[in-house]
C-alpha cells in the first residue's frame, strides 16, 4: 500500500478532512460517522446546511447498510454502471446518516467511484466517506490537481495527489427514490 493511501486512512480514521482524486473530479471528504468532522467539512466548503452531499462507498454491501432498500431498477443501474460516475439517490437509513449529510431530507446520494485509490481508502477505513467536489460551494469543480484552490488545500488535513478522468464531467445523478426514476444531472455516464 502506498504512503499516500496509508496517510489518508490514518487522517480519516482520526476524524480529519482529506482531498482525493476520483474517477470524475477531486473530492473532499471525511468519515460518515464523525459528526465533528462533518460539521468541519461543511464549514470549510461554506456549504449551506440544507444541501445534502454525495457519499462514496467501496461496495454495494456497504451501501446496503446506509439505505432503506435498493429498488430493482436502482440495482440494475448499479450492476451496469458501478463502479463509475453515477450517483443514485435512495431512501436512507436516517439512524445511520446524520441530518447534515442528507440536507435534512430522507434521501442519500450514493456512488461507488471507478478509482482504485479512493475505493481502497474507503474499504480500509471501513465506513463510507463524504464525497462532494473539492471546492468552495458554488466555485469551479476541480477536475485536475492544478485546479484545486490553494486556500482550500490549506484548510484540510491531507491531500492525496493523483489523476482523475480526462473527461472533465461530474457524475450523472439519478433520483431512484421516486417512481419512475429521473435524471437530476446529466454527466459522465449516459444512462440508456
Amino acid at each position: 500500500m502506498n504512503e499516500q493511501i496509508k496517510k489518508a486512512i490514518e487522517v480519516l480514521r482520526n476524524g480529519g478532512i482529506v482531498i482525493f482524486p476520483t474517477d470524475t473530479a477531486f473530492g473532499i471528504g471525511c468519515r460518515i460517522d464523525n459528526q465533528e468532522a462533518i460539521g468541519k467539512l461543511f464549514k470549510i466548503r461554506k456549504r449551506p446546511n440544507d444541501k445534502a452531499v454525495p457519499v462514496l462507498f467501496s461496495s454495494v454491501k456497504m451501501v446496503k447498510k446506509y439505505v432503506k432498500e435498493i429498488p430493482q431498477d436502482a440495482e440494475a443501474l448499479m450492476k451496469k454502471y458501478w463502479p463509475g460516475a453515477l450517483t443514485l439517490i435512495l431512501q436512507c437509513n436516517k439512524i445511520k446518516v446524520q441530518a447534515l449529510v442528507r440536507g435534512g431530507g430522507e434521501t442519500l446520494g450514493v456512488r461507488i467511484p471507478n478509482h482504485r485509490i479512493i475505493r481502497e481508502i474507503i474499504s480500509r477505513v471501513g465506513v463510507p466517506i463524504l464525497g462532494p467536489s473539492a471546492n468552495f460551494s458554488g466555485e469551479k469543480t476541480p477536475f485536475k490537481f492544478e485546479d484545486l484552490d490553494k486556500k482550500l488545500i490549506s484548510l484540510v488535513d491531507y491531500v492525496v495527489e493523483g489523476k482523475t478522468s480526462d473527461k472533465e464531467l461530474s457524475s450523472t445523478v439519478i433520483d431512484c427514490s421516486t417512481k419512475p426514476w429521473k435524471i437530476l444531472r446529466s454527466g459522465a455516464v449516459s444512462v440508456s
